[in-house]
This record gives C-alpha cells, sequence and structure tokens, in this order.
C-alpha cells in the first residue's frame, strides 16, 4: 500500500517565493513541474514522511538504508576517542553532493554520539531530520553578512565540525574529478579554537552528465545551475559502495606561519587525496 503524505516537508512553490518573492508567480508552469521532477519532489516528499520520526544522527543512518549505500571504510582506528574531552574539525573532499554528506555525518555522529555540525545551504534546512546537526550558510542571500558569526558559533560549540572545504561539489577538469581549491576557513578557525584537523576521503563521483552541465555553469552563467540536479544524482547513485579513507589527525599546531592559511588549506586537501 502507497504511503499517504499527509504533509509536504519539501514544496518547491513555497521555496521559490521564499526565495523571489512576488516574481516567483512569473516563473512558467512547465519550469516549475520540470524542477520538481528533477529535485524527485514526491519521491523525498515520500522519504521524509515515513522517517519523520527520526533526527539527526538515526535520520542520517537512515537515510544511508534507503540510498542503500555500502561503506567501506579504511583507517577508522584513526577517529580520535570520542571521550578524550577534544573537539576536532573533519575535513573532507566533496565528489557527489549528497550521499557523501549524509553517509560522513552518520559515521562521525555514530562515533562521537551525535556531538558534530555540518555548515550547510540554508535550503537543506528544509529536511526536519538534517537542521538539528546543521548550521545554515546562505553567502549569496540575506544570511552573508552573518556567515563569520555562524561559523564562530559553530567552532565555539561543543560539537565537533564536519566540513567539505571546497564548498562545491567536485568538478570534472581534463578527465580528472576533484575538488575546487578549498577555502581557509577550516585553517584559521581550527587554530584559532585549537582543534586538530581530521582529513577524510570519500571515494565516488557524479554523471558525466552533471560534470558538463558543471562546468557550462561555472564558465557561462552567473549562478550554479548544477545544483539543481544533485537530488537526481543522489538517485543514479543508489545501491554502491563507496569507499571512505579516514586519515590521522593533523595537529593545529602544524599549521605555522611557514605558509598562509590558504596554502595550508591546500596542504590538507594534497593530504586528503593521498588516502
Amino acid at each position: 500500500m502507497a504511503t499517504v503524505i499527509t504533509e509536504k516537508t519539501i514544496d518547491l512553490e513555497k521555496i521559490l517565493k521564499s526565495k523571489m518573492g512576488s516574481k516567483a508567480k512569473w516563473v512558467p508552469r512547465p519550469l516549475v513541474w520540470w524542477l520538481k521532477h528533477i529535485i524527485h519532489q514526491d519521491e523525498v516528499n515520500r522519504y521524509l514522511w515515513e522517517s519523520r520520526h527520526l533526527k539527526g544522527t538515526e535520520w542520517l543512518e537512515e537515510c544511508v538504508r534507503y540510498l542503500d549505500a555500502t561503506l567501506d571504510i579504511v583507517g577508522e582506528e584513526n577517529l580520535p576517542a570520542k571521550d578524550d574531552g577534544r573537539l576536532y574539525t573533519f575535513v573532507s573532499n566533496h565528489p557527489l553532493g549528497g550521499e557523501d554528506g549524509v553517509a560522513l555525518g552518520a559515521i562521525i555522529g555514530r562515533h562521537y554520539d551525535g556531538r558534530f555540525r555540518y555548515l550547510v545551504n540554508d535550503l537543506l534546512m528544509n529536511l526536519p531530520g538534517l537542521a538539528p546537526v546543521s548550521i545554515p550558510i546562505n553567502k549569496t542571500g540575506n544570511q552573508s553578512r552573518d556567515f563569520p558569526k555562524m561559523v564562530e558559533a559553530g567552532f565555539k560549540s561543543d560539537n565537533h565540525m564536519l566540513m567539505f572545504p571546497a564548498g562545491l561539489c567536485s568538478r570534472r577538469k581534463k578527465g580528472v574529478v576533484e575538488d575546487i581549491p578549498w577555502k581557509k576557513t577550516f585553517i584559521s578557525k581550527s587554530v584559532e579554537f585549537q582543534r586538530d584537523v581530521v582529513p577524510i576521503h570519500f571515494g565516488g563521483h557524479n554523471s558525466n552528465f552533471f560534470y558538463r552541465l558543471a562546468n557550462f555553469s561555472d564558465r557561462f552563467l552567473p549562478f550554479n545551475l548544477a545544483m539543481l540536479f544533485l537530488v537526481d544524482e543522489m538517485y543514479k547513485n543508489v545501491h554502491k559502495t563507496f569507499r571512505v579513507a579516514i586519515g590521522k589527525p593533523i595537529p593545529w599546531q602544524t599549521f605555522d606561519k611557514s605558509k598562509t592559511p590558504m596554502e595550508w588549506a591546500q596542504f590538507v586537501k594534497e593530504q586528503v587525496y593521498k588516502l
């Protein structure tokens, strides 16, 4: 028997109105229908309704099961003990833009009893199960001026931080799938709050279509068109196995004045791709 959804969590029309105001009514109806199809609105709402009783780590673990993702974890022993009294910054490449975030949240959340936070796009706050472990960011909207304060609050908290320093999911350049240059925030804040950095490499890739679209969007468009297709890519990646390699913590004292924070960020990125 089909699940009866009595509450729609993801409502594209409401999202458009919240982002565009009165201009939303000028978006052509066929385009709205197409967008609903691309973001799998009905399928996502069905999952959200069926998992509505779960929050945080439990919701993330259920999401991994829903996507039938198998995680081949290498180096799990490198995760610091949860009772060592310290806080850490976990950083990873971002090859998929969906399943990688869910899977790593499930791993970190389970190991540390839910004591971690993501920095996520504010649109993801529409996911009730994800919201309790998220700090929303919207660099292009009204929250842009509050971004430094929100990052500061995350690092001041009693939670580990899980970050994707590239900001965007990986691109393919000259046949190689790799993150764009990493931002330096995780370096400067980890030093400021004396958090060792734990590098993680997540194996996986999106479709050829996605990479062609992303490269076109990055080059010719003023907005990230490829982001609209991340849910569709997530559904293309169901039933797959992903290798997750966890490296040894890098002491925060490593990030001294011999390199700039940006140079240190690229150094950590290089270490991640060696895992």
